[in-house]
């Protein structure tokens, strides 16, 4: 196991949650600053802007003062079935709450719902309450609120919580798994609410994390913005920011701001070998939030846009093969049987290079630009197919998160008696696939080939070798010739292992 491993937050918060409101509407006063304490007065409406003088060289203390009556802790009571509820070390449930000093508004509640629970005696657990604080920000003036998904999942009850300890009782507007968003409502007028960046923020720029780390509250830590269009394991979107402000259990779902008091991310997981900070936290930039944020507003729930293909990066081995220059775009295992791409004329090898003219640089980059486009909206597909670009209109339907990438393509056939295996010249020991689906089984992997460097195993299947579908040994070697008659060094191989298709370059022997 690695040492070093990416953990949303929700596992060292129990849960953890974020506010965050999508301005609608006018404002007609601020949320000023006022004196050289920069103590925040409201006046009316209650947007924030903060003063020119809240520069770095100054320290963030004006920025702080202006946007904190905005930033929230999210208290949520769920309940948790037996299969979730962890126990610790000694058979006690661990909840990793933290130690609060006496008089916090969330320690009678840890007290009640966060000690003792079966003991090592063998019980089954039953469902078990439990409570989860976390942070987040408010938006809009009339009380919309944004958090993680995973903070309010499973929620009961959700209280919003402000700096100055005032507490509302939140309903859930709605959520996206995805994206790991979720937009809260709380009863209000004139609320104090902070407004996301104008334009997008630049690696090397000033952040400033405000949050519940911990039920401390109002905690704040200032960092940069480290990387961005992060991709980290455990999640379905792939265009995180990196920030290096130490974001630790319960900072979840909190604001990150830029100097000027703009919210630019939300915090939400963290890389970390023990669920402590390390200075490498992720938050899912303010472009994303704002167009996530204002479907569940509008309708409750997001769409997206749906292709119907399963997909895979395209590696320098896979470009080599097909005669791309470049290792970018996405190729397609499979098209998913009468969805929109196969009407299109989609096809299992065409390796997807731009979608409305824009570059796709991996497989990520496809599914996060479908996903972004409307349903029953028409894109445009730039393929490469045979050693040459086509372009290929396809009309997106909506995306069923639940839905399989292909329908199982295995059924009861006769199958043959078992062939005599034949070596391949690639190393590759082959015999007739006998499940009646098709390609050569490889029976054996010669450990010095280029076949075994590349991952093949005794098992996998062999469907297709530069899109022309083998049965036969003969076929395949004939296939193999004709890769190298066409002046390439890399053969385009469709494989199989434990029904998933996926394509490997192969580099051939001179």
């Amino acid at each position: 196991m690695r040492s070093s491993i990416i953990k949303r937050t929700s596992r060292w918060l129990g849960a953890s949650a974020l506010a965050l409101m999508v301005g609608i509407g006018g404002v007609s006063t601020a949320y000023v600053i006022t004196g050289q304490a920069a103590n925040a007065q409201v006046q009316n409406a209650a947007q924030i802007i903060v003063p020119d003088s809240a520069a770095p060289h100054a320290g963030f203390a004006d920025l702080v003062a202006a946007v904190k009556p905005a930033v929230v802790s999210i208290l949520v009571e769920a309940e948790e079935s037996a299969q979730r509820v962890q126990r610790g070390p000694n058979g006690q449930f661990d909840f990793n709450f933290p130690d609060l000093p006496d008089g916090h508004p969330f320690k009678d509640f840890f007290n009640q719902f966060g000690q003792g629970g079966p003991g090592g005696n063998g019980e089954a657990p039953a469902p078990r309450h439990y409570m989860a604080a976390g942070s987040g920000f408010v938006i809009s003036g009339d009380g919309y609120v944004v958090t993680n998904n995973h903070v309010v999942e499973d929620a009961t009850k959700v209280t919003v919580v402000f700096d100055d300890g005032t507490e509302k009782v939140a309903t859930i507007v709605g959520t996206d798994k995805r994206t790991d968003l979720a937009v809260l409502k709380i009863d209000g007028t004139d609320l104090p609410f902070v407004s996301f960046e104008d334009e997008a923020s630049r690696i090397g720029d000033w952040v400033v994390a405000v949050g519940n780390p911990f039920g401390l509250g109002g905690t704040v830590t200032v960092g940069v913005i480290s990387g961005s269009g992060r991709n980290i394991g455990g999640s379905n979107y792939g265009d995180f920011l990196q920030i290096d402000a130490a974001v630790n259990t319960g900072n979840s779902g909190g604001p990150a701001f830029n100097t000027k008091g703009q919210v630019v991310g939300v915090n939400t997981a963290i890389y970390s070998p023990n669920g402590g900070n390390v200075g490498i936290a992720f938050a899912i930039p303010a472009s994303t939030v704002k167009t996530i944020v204002q479907q569940l507003i509008d309708s409750g729930s997001v769409t997206r846009g749906y292709l119907g293909v399963s997909i895979q990066d395209v590696t320098r081995d896979i470009a080599d093969g097909v005669g791309l220059t470049a290792a970018k775009g996405a190729i397609v295992r499979e098209p998913v049987a009468d969805g929109p791409a196969e009407k299109a004329g989609i096809k299992s090898g065409d390796i997807i290079t731009a979608v409305d003219g824009d570059q796709i640089d991996d497989a990520l980059d496809l599914s996060r630009t479908i996903a972004g486009k409307k349903p029953d909206s028409s894109v445009e597909l730039t393929i490469w197919r045979d050693g040459a670009e086509s372009k290929l209109s396809v009309k997106l339907q909506v995306l069923n998160e639940a839905a399989a990438d292909a329908p199982d393509q295995n059924q009861d056939k006769p199958v043959p008696p078992a062939p005599l295996p034949s070596k391949s010249s690639v190393g590759l020991t082959l015999v007739p696939n006998g499940d009646g689906n098709g390609g050569l089984l490889i029976q054996d992997v010669d450990p010095e080939s280029q076949a075994a460097q590349k991952g093949f195993a005794v098992g996998d299947a062999i469907l297709e070798v530069n899109n022309t579908p083998v049965s036969t040994l003969d076929e395949f070697e004939a296939a193999i010739d004709a890769v190298k008659a066409k002046g390439l060094n890399t053969a385009l191989i469709k494989a199989s292992r434990d029904g998933e298709a996926r394509f490997v370059g192969l580099p051939l022997s001179k």
